[in-house]
C-alpha cells in the first residue's frame, strides 16, 4: 500500500514539475544500430530550478539504459532510471543547472525502422506522449524546450530534423548532420526522418526557405505532389497575420507512416500515399493534408493547448485553416461543399457520439471537423476582420506558450460583442451537431442552395425532373451538383436517362465521367463503346471501376480489356496492377501459361518487401482468389505484427475469420514450426483465442 501511495505522489509531482523546474535547451547527438533497431545518444539539457524544495527531477524515458550521467559536470550525483523516467535527486541547485548523459534504447514504438527496397528509412511519430520512447524528453506538453538535434548516419542518406541545418561533416563512411532551433517547443514535435531523398526548394513571399523531399524514384512527382505549396504558405501568413515563426519549412513523405501527416515543428512528415503523378492528382491530392499540417505550425506548434480538453484549439484550427486554403485555391463553392460534407458526417455521428468538443475523450471527428465548424460559426458571428485581429493577438500574446479556450475567447471578446458564452455552450460543451445553424450559413451560398434543393425533387416523376437535370448538367455550376444528378438517376432505366448520361460523358469532366462509371453498371449494347472510353480517362479510380465493370458485364470481351490494362500500375498501392493480376488469373483461358507467374507476383506484393497498402491490397485479392497457399498464410500472419494498426487489424480480423474453418485452422497450425519466433507467438495467441 505504501508503494502504491509513493507511485501516486510521484505521478502528481511529475505532472506539476513545470511549475518548479524549467528545462531550457537540449543538445542531442544520436547514432543508430539499424539491424537491431536501436538508437544511441548523448544529450545535454540546461534547466532552471525555480523552487529550492524540489527533491526529484524527472526526464521521461521509456525502457532506456543510461550511463555517464552528470549534473553540473559532476559524476558523483544522485540518479536512478526506472522503466519510465530518468530521476535526478542530487547534484542540482536553485537556479541554472545542466545534466548530461548517454543512453540507448530499442523503442517498440515512435521510432520506426522501415525497409525501402534494399535501402532503409528511419522516422519518428511522437504526437501524444510518445517521444520519450526514443529520446529522453518530456511527456508534458507544457514543458517547452529549445531542441538542437544532430545525428550521424551512412553518408548515402539524408538526415532531417527540426530547425535549420547549421552544418554537416563527413565521419568516415558516415555524415553527421547538425540542426538548430531558436524557439522552444513541446517534445512531441521533435522529429527525425532518415532516408534516400531528392530535394527541391523555393522561397516564400516572406523569404522563408521551403524544402520539398521525395525518394529519387519519385522525382517526376514533385510537381503534382507539392502543387500550390508556396501559394498556401503565402496565403496562410497573410490570413493569419503572423509571420511564419520557425525560419524554415520542409516536408518529407515516408513509407508506412501511421497517419496522413504530422506537424513536427519546421518539418512535416506525411504518408507516401500522397505522393502522386499527374493522373493520381486528379483522384487524390496532398493539398488538404499539406495545408492542415502547415496551419499547425501556428496552431499547435507555436501556441499549444495545455491539455487534451482544449485539443480543438489545435485540430479545429488546423482543419479550418486548411479549408480556408482550399477556398483560396478552388473558390467559395468548393469551400462550402467541403463544410457541407463535414456537416453530413457530424450529423450522422451525432446519433451515437454525444461527447462534446471540450472533452479529452472527444473523437477525432469531433476535435477536427466539429472544431472547424465551430470556428466557421464564430468567424461569421464575429466578422472576418475582427476574427483575424483576435487570432493575431492570440498568437502574438501566447507565442511559445500553452493556452486554454478561455485565453482564445478573451481575445475574441476584446474585438466583438458576440456572445461567446452562448457559443461555447452550443458548439463546445454540448454534444450533437447544430444542424439548423449550419444550414443557415450554408444557404448563404447559391451553389449550396441549388445542391440542397435537389433533394426536393425526390418525389417527382423522372419525366418532370429530366429538364431540370439537363439544365443543371449544361450549366457552369460546380461539379458536385451535377454529380448528384447522376447519383439520383442511378436506378432509372438507361433508355430513359440516356440523353443525360451521354451529355455527362461528352462533357469531358473527369468527375462526371467517373460518376457515370459508378452508376451505369448494366451496359446496354448501344452504350458499350462509349463506356469503354472510360478506360482512357486520366483517373486511376475511373480506370479501376471501368475495368471491373467491363470484365464482369462483358466476359466475352475480357481478353481485350485485360490486354489494354496490362502494364497499368495506379496509385502507390498498385491498385490497377493488382486488379489486373486478379482478373487475369481468374479469367478462364486468358494467358493460361502465365497463371503461375501472375499468382507469384500477387504473392510477392503481399510480402514484407512492400508497403502495408500494397500488401493489404494484394492479400485482400489473394483471399478473394481463395487458394490459401502456405506463403500467403505466412504473409498474413506476418502482417499481424506490423507497426501500422490498420494493417494489423485487417490481418487479425481475416485470420480469426479463417480459423473458424477446421481445414484452414489445420493449415495455420502446420505453419507454426516454420515461422520466425515473433510470428509463431502471434499465431499461437490467435489460435488460442475462443
Amino acid at each position: 500500500m505504501k508503494y502504491l501511495f509513493f507511485l501516486f505522489l510521484s505521478t502528481i509531482a511529475f505532472a506539476q514539475q513545470t511549475k518548479k523546474v524549467d528545462f531550457k535547451t537540449a543538445n542531442a547527438h544520436l547514432s543508430f544500430d539499424v539491424p537491431n533497431k536501436k538508437v544511441m545518444g548523448r544529450i545535454v539539457y540546461t534547466f532552471e530550478v525555480l523552487d529550492k524544495k524540489v527533491d526529484t527531477i524527472y526526464i521521461d524515458a521509456r525502457n532506456m539504459k543510461f550511463t555517464d550521467v552528470k549534473v553540473n559536470g559532476k559524476k558523483k550525483t544522485g540518479w536512478i532510471a526506472s522503466a519510465n523516467a530518468l530521476k535526478l535527486y542530487k547534484g542540482f541547485k536553485k537556479g541554472k543547472n545542466t545534466v548530461e548523459f548517454r543512453y540507448e534504447a530499442q523503442p517498440k514504438q515512435t521510432l520506426y525502422f522501415v525497409k525501402d527496397g534494399n535501402d532503409d528509412q528511419v522516422w519518428t511519430q511522437g504526437q501524444g506522449k510518445y517521444t520519450s520512447h526514443w529520446l529522453p524528453s518530456f511527456d508534458d506538453v507544457n514543458e517547452k524546450v529549445i531542441f538542437n538535434m544532430s545525428a550521424t548516419f551512412d553518408a548515402n542518406y539524408t538526415v532531417l530534423s527540426n530547425g535549420e541545418l547549421s552544418k554537416k561533416g563527413l565521419l568516415g563512411k558516415d555524415t553527421s548532420w547538425y540542426y538548430e532551433m531558436e524557439k522552444p517547443m513541446s517534445s512531441y514535435l521533435v522529429m527525425l526522418a532518415i532516408g534516400k531523398f531528392d530535394m527541391r526548394s523555393e522561397t516564400s513571399a516572406s523569404d522563408t526557405p521551403l524544402e520539398y523531399y521525395l525518394r529519387p524514384e519519385d522525382k517526376d512527382k514533385f510537381g503534382p505532389t507539392y502543387r500550390d505549396s508556396k501559394r498556401m504558405f503565402d496565403f496562410l501568413e497573410k490570413e493569419i497575420g503572423v509571420k511564419y515563426p520557425w525560419g524554415i519549412y520542409r516536408q518529407v513523405p515516408v513509407l508506412d507512416f501511421l497517419y496522413a501527416g504530422m506537424e513536427n515543428t519546421t518539418s512535416t512528415i506525411f504518408a507516401q500515399d500522397f505522393v502522386v503523378d499527374e493522373t493520381g492528382f486528379n483522384d487524390r491530392t496532398y493539398i488538404n493534408v499539406n495545408a492542415h499540417e502547415l496551419a499547425h505550425q501556428w496552431f499547435g506548434d507555436l501556441v499549444t493547448a495545455e491539455s487534451s480538453t482544449h485539443h480543438w484549439l489545435q485540430e479545429g484550427f488546423a482543419t479550418y485553416y486548411a479549408l480556408l486554403c482550399e477556398k483560396e485555391l478552388y473558390g467559395d463553392d468548393h469551400f462550402n461543399y467541403e463544410l457541407y460534407q463535414m456537416a453530413e458526417r457530424l450529423q450522422q455521428a451525432a446519433k451515437t457520439d454525444t461527447i462534446p468538443v471540450m472533452n479529452e475523450k472527444a473523437s477525432t471527428l469531433t476535435f477536427y471537423q466539429k472544431g472547424a465548424w465551430a470556428l466557421h460559426v464564430l468567424r461569421n458571428g464575429v466578422g472576418e476582420e475582427a476574427f483575424r485581429k483576435a487570432v493575431k493577438a492570440y498568437l502574438e500574446k501566447y507565442a511559445c506558450k500553452n493556452v486554454d479556450t478561455d485565453d482564445f475567447f478573451a481575445e475574441i471578446n476584446k474585438v466583438s460583442n458576440y456572445d461567446t458564452n452562448s457559443f461555447r455552450k452550443r458548439w463546445l460543451e454540448k454534444g450533437g451537431f447544430e444542424v439548423q445553424e449550419a444550414l443557415e450559413l450554408l444557404n448563404k451560398n447559391e451553389f449550396m442552395q441549388l445542391y440542397l434543393k435537389l433533394g426536393d425533387l425526390a418525389d417527382k416523376r423522372f419525366t418532370e425532373k429530366k429538364p431540370i437535370y439537363m439544365q443543371i448538367l449544361q450549366s457552369d455550376q460546380f461539379y458536385p451538383v451535377k454529380e448528384e444528378v447522376l447519383f439520383q438517376i442511378a436506378e432509372v432505366p438507361f433508355e430513359e436517362k440516356a440523353e443525360l448520361i451521354r451529355y455527362a460523358m461528352q462533357s469531358g469532366d473527369i468527375m462526371l465521367r467517373q460518376a457515370v462509371a459508378r452508376t451505369v453498371t448494366s451496359i446496354p449494347p448501344s452504350f458499350t463503346n462509349e463506356y469503354i472510353t472510360l478506360l482512357e480517362d486520366n483517373s486511376y479510380i475511373t480506370k479501376e471501376i471501368a475495368l471491373n465493370v467491363l470484365c464482369s458485364k462483358l466476359p466475352d470481351r475480357q481478353p481485350e480489356f485485360l490486354d489494354k490494362a496490362d502494364g497499368w500500375i495506379g496509385f502507390n498501392d498498385k491498385n490497377l496492377r493488382i486488379l489486373w493480376l486478379t482478373l487475369s488469373y481468374n479469367a478462364v483461358g486468358y494467358r493460361a501459361t502465365e497463371k503461375d507467374k501472375m499468382y507469384a507476383e500477387l504473392l510477392e506484393y503481399s510480402s514484407s518487401k512492400y508497403e502495408s497498402t500494397v500488401r493489404q491490397n494484394a492479400l485482400a485479392n489473394l483471399l478473394y482468389i481463395g487458394k490459401f497457399d502456405m506463403i500467403m498464410l505466412q504473409n498474413l500472419v506476418n502482417a499481424a505484427g506490423h507497426h501500422k494498426w490498420q494493417f494489423v487489424k485487417f490481418a487479425k480480423d481475416n485470420i480469426r475469420k479463417m480459423l473458424k474453418k477446421d481445414v484452414l485452422r489445420a493449415q495455420f497450425e502446420s505453419l507454426l514450426p516454420s515461422l520466425p519466433e515473433s510470428d509463431r507467438k502471434r499465431l499461437e495467441g490467435l489460435l488460442g483465442e475462443r
